[in-house]
C-alpha cells in the first residue's frame, strides 16, 4: 500500500496485489502497454493517456511524470514511511544542507530563488545548462536561501559554491 501525493494537492491510495491495482478502494482495469522504459501508453474508461517518466529518485520515492503533455510531481510513501511519521521518527533523516556546489561544468540560465527564500526539498533552484542540455538542479532538503553567488549566464566550474543555506 502506497499513499501517493500528485502536485502536493491530491492524495491518492494505491494498492497492489499481484496484478491488481486499486486506487483509494476502486479497482483499476485499465489496458497498459509499456512502450519503452521510460512511458507507457493506457486507455481506461475509453481514455487514452500517453504517460513519460520525466525524472525518478528511488529513495526519495519521488517522480515527474508527463501525461499528455502535463507535468505532474509525485511523492509516495510505503507503509514504512507512514508508520515513520506515525512514530514522530520521519524527521530524524532530514538532510542537513549548507551549500550547494556545481555538479559539472557549464553556464547559468536562469535562477528560480533570491536571497531569503524559504524553499522545500525537490524545489528548483536553477538551470545549469552543460553539454547542450538543460540540468534543473533541485534543493535537497527544506533550506532558506541566505547567499545567491550565481546569475543568469554566469559560467561555472564542477564544484564550485553556487548557494549557501
Amino acid at each position: 500500500m502506497y499513499q501517493v501525493k500528485v502536485n502536493n494537492e491530491y492524495n491518492y491510495e494505491v494498492d497492489k496485489k499481484g496484478e491488481d491495482v486499486s486506487i483509494n478502494g476502486a479497482n483499476v482495469t485499465a489496458d497498459i502497454k509499456q512502450l519503452n522504459s521510460t512511458s507507457w501508453h493506457i486507455i481506461n474508461y475509453l481514455r487514452s493517456y500517453k504517460i513519460e517518466v520525466i525524472s525518478f529518485n528511488y529513495s526519495g520515492k519521488t517522480a515527474e511524470i508527463k501525461v499528455n503533455n502535463n507535468i505532474y510531481s509525485i511523492t509516495a510513501k510505503d507503509q514504512f514511511d507512514i508508520l515513520l511519521d506515525q512514530l514522530g521518527l520521519s524527521t530524524l533523516n532530514a538532510a542537513k544542507v549548507s551549500e550547494i556546489k556545481a555538479p559539472m561544468p557549464g553556464m547559468v540560465l536562469k535562477v528560480f530563488v533570491d536571497e531569503g527564500t524559504e524553499i522545500k526539498k525537490g524545489d528548483n533552484l536553477f538551470i545549469l545548462e552543460a553539454m547542450k542540455m538543460e540540468n534543473i538542479i533541485k534543493s535537497q532538503a527544506d533550506v532558506i536561501v541566505k547567499t545567491v553567488k550565481i546569475k543568469p549566464g554566469d559560467k561555472v566550474e564542477k564544484g564550485q559554491i553556487l548557494m549557501l543555506f
